[in-house]
């Protein structure tokens, strides 16, 4: 599943493509679920014609403000894909909503495993309004998380999976996050001390802006896999440390990493270091 970094990744590749001021002339729609909250009918109507203002973020969601203050927020789940095509495009089998723009090209939402969500509305969806904190943004301090932290009595990993406790993290980042900070996904987040919870605070920053600057994580070759807007594998897999690598060395101190299952999600630690 797209976590924070490929999230962002999409969001400010479609900034740069210039969508921004692009008119929606018309919708197709081949997949009715894919549309969430409303008929597909009625989300044609309300986003056909409209302007599009700006492409944002918030934890795992993409929102396209629209000119008459609608916005759409799409959910890639775990395996959609935002992409930009020109004019000749021809929808394929896993294409499932296409929004042909003034200009021609076509921005098309593709879902291999059918699981993505779009929506239309002018307010804020209680699934997004409950969203924790922003990890990159002011509000997330090492103050918080440590009050956080000792407020909760939950396993670790689990608790940071928690999109209202902490927004846009994952499986991929929590396991390297949680690797960089020495602390075990079993823990009780009540036994976290201040100097862990500061070093887990640095940790989830390093690791999620290592990932944005990578473009973030592909994992594989199939197409079901993150791509980019532009169609760009993220080239953040090299960078990973514990995540997939059970077998091989501990980058640290050198030994094996293992997988095992904390919160029903496969966990890669290194017994030594977290131990």
């Amino acid at each position: 599943m797209p976590e924070l970094p490929e999230v962002e990744t999409v969001v400010r590749d479609l900034n740069q493509s210039g969508i921004c001021g692009c008119r929606i002339k018309a919708v197709t729609i081949k997949w009715p679920r894919t549309i969430d909250g409303s008929t597909p009918e009625a989300f044609t109507e309300a986003v056909r014609g409209k302007t599009i203002k700006l492409v944002q973020r918030r934890g795992k969601y993409i929102i396209i403000h629209l000119c008459n203050e609608n916005r759409i927020y799409i959910h890639l789940r775990m395996t959609g894909k935002l992409q930009m095509h020109p004019k000749e495009f021809q929808a394929g089998k896993h294409d499932h909503v296409v929004f042909t723009l003034n200009s021609g090209r076509q921005l098309v939402f593709n879902d291999t495993r059918k699981f993505g969500r779009i929506t239309m509305s002018a307010e804020v969806p209680p699934n997004v309004a409950a969203l924790g904190p922003e990890p990159l943004e002011r509000e997330f301090t090492k103050a918080w998380l440590q009050a956080a932290l000792s407020g909760k009595s939950r396993a670790i990993k689990p608790l940071l999976l928690d999109q209202s406790f902490i927004a846009g993290l994952g499986n991929i980042y929590v396991d390297e996050a949680l690797w960089q900070a020495r602390i075990h996904p079993e823990r009780n987040s009540r036994t976290i001390t201040h100097a862990e919870a500061d070093g887990l605070h640095r940790a989830i920053r390093t690791v999620l802006k290592r990932g944005i600057k990578n473009s973030g994580t592909t994992l594989g070759n199939g197409e079901s896999n993150f791509y980019s807007v532009a169609g760009h594998r993220g080239r953040n897999a090299d960078q990973l440390k514990v995540f997939r690598r059970d077998g091989e060395p501990c980058p640290a101190c050198g030994t094996t990493i293992q997988r095992l299952v904390v919160g029903q999600r496969g966990t890669h630690i290194c017994p030594q270091c977290q131990g």
